[in-house]
């Protein structure tokens, strides 16, 4: 129901895009969100957008480097990372919320991707 892409090998600095491509049921009404996971580590919020794409929440450490949208159209989610460091190495997730908001509790998610690897290298 959900499938995230985009991931890959860049360098500190650089940028990726990543998409998430979710089914019209699971997402028309609901918040979505990114969250992370780094090796040895907890999986933890990155970003967040409301049902209609109004209200966006961002982790304190990708703040002004990504942007989070979606189109409500074709039910798919992006996350713009723009200069992007060797911390930000992890395996991303996107997910759907149970509710019109979204936020960075991952209990709120109902719904999960599979994952797509983010490799900064520095």
């Amino acid at each position: 129901q959900l499938q995230a892409s985009g991931g890959g090998l860049v360098q500190a600095g650089g940028s990726l895009r990543l998409s998430c491509a979710a089914s019209r049921r699971t997402s028309s009404n609901n918040g979505m969100g990114w969250f992370r996971q780094a090796p040895g580590k907890e999986r933890e919020f990155v970003a967040s957008v409301s049902w209609s794409g109004g209200t966006t929440i961002y982790a304190d450490n990708v703040q002004g480097r990504f942007t989070i949208s979606r189109d409500k159209a074709d039910s798919t989610m992006y996350l713009q990372m723009n200069n992007l460091k060797p911390e930000d190495t992890a395996v991303y997730y996107c997910a759907v919320s149970r509710f019109s908001d979204a936020g960075r509790d991952k209990t709120n998610y109902a719904y999960w991707g599979q994952g797509t690897l983010v490799t900064v290298s520095s």
